[in-house]
């Protein structure tokens, strides 16, 4: 296996599951990294790659929901699958709306766990591939000079090459150069492409 191959982090405190759990996450070809509470798994360092956390509710020290909070805090994005033998309906409430993927109660089927493994790596995937395109994205629109980032945001905002021409004080012709130099740097093959990025940068377009 490579660190490419999807990893799901089991965090529980009984021994006897998270052994059972390693077993059964193994079966099905992933690789599992396993912690007998919340702070050893926040000491631990996270490899790259694809991966969830299946957690229990219930912990010495901190509880799985104070993780969840503490990763949120931390920035740290990570698909969570919540285990528990003592879950209620406000708990459960709770963690899915602070993004828990599932909330499982014990003892439950293999394949519902599986199935939420999947769901959550599947999240995952796709949520770091946006992330490293919006980094990239980040970095050719700081490759960009001032004068080149004003052009963009004007056209994307619906302005014509002569109006941008006009609010900037200098010559349409310069505006054109300083168009299609932006659109260079940025990778942009036509006009609906750039507004596509400029979006995803938080920039103002035409409505």
């Amino acid at each position: 296996m490579t660190n490419a191959d999807p990893l799901v982090f089991v965090v529980d405190d009984d021994a006897s599951i998270r052994e059972a759990l390693d077993n059964l996450i193994r079966s099905v070809g992933f690789r599992v990294q396993v912690f007998a509470s919340a702070q050893e798994f926040l000491n631990s360092k996270l490899p790259e790659g694809p991966r969830c956390l299946v957690l229990d509710v219930r912990l010495p020290g901190l509880s799985g929901l104070d993780l969840q909070r503490e990763l949120a805090a931390a920035n740290v994005q990570i698909p969570i699958i919540f285990i528990t033998g003592h879950g209620d309906i406000p708990m459960s409430v709770r963690a899915m709306k602070a993004g828990a993927v599932e909330f499982l109660t014990k003892p439950f089927r293999a394949q519902d766990l599986l199935d939420a493994i999947q769901q959550a790596i599947e999240r995952d995937r796709v949520s770091q591939l946006e992330r490293t395109e919006l980094a990239e994205l980040r970095g050719r629109f700081d490759s960009l000079t001032p004068r080149e980032r004003e052009v963009m945001q004007l056209v994307v905002a619906g302005l014509l090459n002569k109006e941008i021409a006009a609010q900037l004080g200098t010559s349409e012709v310069t505006v054109k150069f300083q168009r299609r130099q932006a659109m260079h740097k940025m990778g942009a093959e036509s006009l609906a492409q750039l507004v596509k990025m400029a979006q995803k940068l938080g920039a103002p377009t035409a409505s």
